[in-house]
């Protein structure tokens, strides 16, 4: 059987993002013809396949045997099945403190977008609104390397009402141009969504502190969180966060949703809309194309209800690599667990690698608080 061409496996991709479903059994046929086909055009890939004993002639029997690179390999190699000429966008990935970054490139961004957009109506516009979009995100027009930005700019293309705002620049936030969009939008009875990373949702709220100001989005409005604090001077719980959001911005606390993603991939994970009644923890859920694999320090797949390193399987990824490696520490979670949705559990990177492969019972952890 001949391999799998870059338009079959878009074609196989974006019917299973079009369906919005896709089983156990589909998801690894088709897992296993993407690794095919990427270790066949991807050098740096097909050399770290080989050395963890696969190849074109011994692929993966599950999903959870798929090598899985670090994220830090962008930062050192091209990981990319095409020629640079062909590079229609490419994303910079975060560096290091005084280090470098690395670059995620997409030969087209039609993968990229359906993907989005799919995950978004579900997670975030499950009620069909049609909103206006004010944007504490990079702006594309001025970051064309931010994935958030581009993210953003896409959804406000293709489901908001043609009057989004963009209020940040760098680090700066232009609050006053931010509260005079939450006053058209009332003006004009529109309800809005705000992205914010959470380092900009911080400031955002502070600065409408030192103001002794609070405002109400308009009815039907909602937040869309993402991000930590990595190598900021500042922390809050995202408890804390929230609450105050909830009371400086007027929007309840089940109507700010977190989102997580990677420049790395092409698909993103959001909270369950089941677990939004409470802050944390919160069971994040992904589309059917990307699974997450919790493993242990040697790279095992732990079972539900234990601590490992996050490991993420995105099949949207077609034109760079399929399985990513995370210094993320998380657990599944399903019915065994106590939960009440199948999902996945994040504890951030800050509770240090002693938690990595322990066994906590359902109880501690459905019941950790951020």
């Amino acid at each position: 059987m001949s391999a799998a061409t870059p338009g079959e496996l878009d074609a196989r991709i974006l019917a299973a993002i079009g369906a919005y479903e896709l089983g156990d059994a589909a998801f690894l046929a088709l897992a296993r013809d993407l690794f095919s086909y990427q270790i066949a055009n991807v050098a740096p890939y097909a050399a770290f396949a080989r050395a963890a004993g696969f190849s074109a002639a011994r692929l993966p029997a599950r999903v959870e045997d798929i090598p899985a690179v670090p994220a830090a390999a962008f930062k050192e190699a091209r990981l990319a099945a095409f020629p640079a000429h062909e590079t229609d966008v490419w994303f910079e990935t975060s560096g290091t403190t005084g280090g470098r970054g690395g670059r995620h490139e997409l030969p087209t961004t039609v993968l990229y977008e359906a993907a989005l957009v799919a995950s978004f109506d579900r997670m975030l516009l499950a009620d069909g609104a049609r909103l206006r979009y004010l944007n504490l995100v990079p702006d594309p027009r001025e970051r064309p390397h931010s994935s958030l930005g581009f993210m953003m700019g896409v959804v406000a293309r293709e489901r908001g009402d043609g009057a989004d705002g963009w209020y940040l620049r760098g680090d700066a936030l232009d609050v006053d141009g931010f509260l005079r969009g939450v006053a058209d939008a009332r003006a004009s009875g529109v309800a809005v969504c705000v992205a914010t990373t959470a380092f900009a949702l911080v400031g955002l709220l502070d600065a409408l502190a030192e103001r002794g100001a609070t405002i109400a989005l308009p009815d039907g409005s909602r937040i869309m969180e993402t991000g930590g604090f990595k190598g900021r001077s500042r922390v809050v719980e995202r408890s804390a966060l929230y609450a105050d959001a909830s009371v400086r911005l007027g929007v309840p606390v089940s109507s700010i949703v977190a989102e997580y993603g990677m420049t790395e991939l092409s698909s993103q994970y959001y909270d369950a809309p089941d677990s939004r009644a409470r802050v944390e923890p919160r069971v994040k859920v992904a589309p059917p194309w990307l699974r997450a694999v919790v493993v242990d320090g040697d790279g095992r797949p732990l079972p539900a209800g234990v601590v490992g390193a996050v490991r993420h399987v995105d099949l949207a990824n077609r034109g760079s690599v399929i399985a990513i490696d995370t210094e993320d520490l998380g657990a599944l979670v399903d019915a065994s667990t106590g939960a009440q949705q199948a999902g996945l559990v994040l504890l951030g990177r800050e509770q240090g690698a002693e938690l990595r492969g322990c066994s906590l019972d359902a109880e501690t952890l459905l019941a950790r608080r951020g």
